[in-house]
């Protein structure tokens, strides 16, 4: 390794490590540190280029699935699917309107049928997660998924650092942000970001009914299988779909300590050592937005994202602050 591309790598792990540290040490940098994280880990990759590029990709995932299972070792099932049930049908009825509005503007802004679906599924589900599951399906290419990905990256980004300003503004109580983060964020780690900026029990709220959301990928990715997916002659139905593994673990975690006491002083400390861990993930998945990502970017699929994520997250913005959601923990 050559010098420069030494002292670039040293830079870069001090500073992931800092947004570890630095949080769990100074309780006033905790409301700014996941916004900072995600614009240092983006600042870092278009200017100087993430030197672990290689390394980071595979990473962020499952460092985001080990912090979600962590945080779960802090709550409490019972709370966790009441919070989850309560927020059934505002879910459901978004994912349909997110879906349904999607494909309407796509055809208008005339994207192809892959780029469409997968722009809406992500925005009305759950991000990568659910763009990843849905792309088999769709027999998608390579460069929909990237566009689609990157997209809405771009968009959870933006939402990470406006959410927590805006509830501010508009005086949400911390259960009323956490619900209007699960259901107007794309991805978990954005969503479980701007909860941990906002408050401790908007973070609780928003994790546990956003995972909630993110089940809805097995009912989505098997309509899609039987209703919208282009089969080859002779090709029947197949039902193919993917619960992010960090879903289930994460009941494990809350179970666990849930009903058996016993454990939950170090249920604890994992929960609180997994926030910190949540901030460092932040920038990393930041550092993954490279200068090639932003330059395969079309502007029709930012559109169509923009436009979709504007009218979801603003409807449900004004349905709480109306009070038309019930937003209890």
């Amino acid at each position: 390794m050559k010098p420069v591309e030494m002292v670039k790598t040293v830079f870069f792990v001090l500073l992931a490590a800092a947004f570890f540290i630095v949080p769990w040490c100074c309780k006033e940098a905790r409301n700014y540190a996941p916004g900072l994280a995600v614009v240092a880990g983006v600042l870092f990759s278009v200017t100087l280029g993430n030197p672990l590029q290689k390394y980071t990709g595979k990473m962020t995932s499952q460092m985001l699935g080990a912090t979600i299972v962590g945080m779960g070792c802090g709550m409490n099932l019972i709370e966790v699917l009441r919070a989850g049930a309560n927020g059934f049908l505002y879910t459901a009825i978004g994912i349909s309107a997110g879906i349904g509005l999607g494909v309407f503007v796509g055809k208008r802004l005339g994207l192809s049928r892959e780029s469409m679906y997968l722009v809406s599924v992500g925005t009305s589900i759950c991000g990568g997660s659910a763009i990843a599951a849905a792309a088999p399906v769709l027999k998608a290419k390579p460069h929909d998924i990237a566009l689609a990905s990157a997209t809405v990256f771009v968009l959870n980004a933006i939402a990470l650092l406006v959410f927590p300003k805006v509830g501010h503004v508009l005086g949400f109580t911390q259960e009323q942000f956490g619900y209007w983060a699960a259901l107007g964020i794309h991805d978990t780690s954005s969503v479980v970001g701007a909860g941990l900026a906002y408050g401790e029990t908007a973070l609780e709220v928003g994790t546990t009914v956003k995972l909630a959301r993110a089940l809805w990928i097995v009912p989505v990715t098997m309509f899609l299988s039987m209703f919208v997916a282009e089969r080859e002659p002779g090709e029947g139905r197949k039902f193919r779909f993917k619960v992010p593994w960090f879903i289930p673990w994460f009941i494990v975690a809350a179970a666990i300590v849930t009903w058996i006491p016993a454990t939950a002083a170090v249920g604890s400390v994992i929960k609180d050592i997994s926030k910190f861990l949540m901030i460092t993930t932040l920038f990393l998945i930041g550092a993954n937005l490279s200068r090639s990502k932003l330059k395969e970017l079309g502007i029709k699929p930012v559109i169509h994202g923009i436009i979709l994520w504007l009218i979801l997250a603003g409807g449900w913005c004004f349905a709480i602050w109306s009070g038309w959601v019930n937003c209890v923990k």
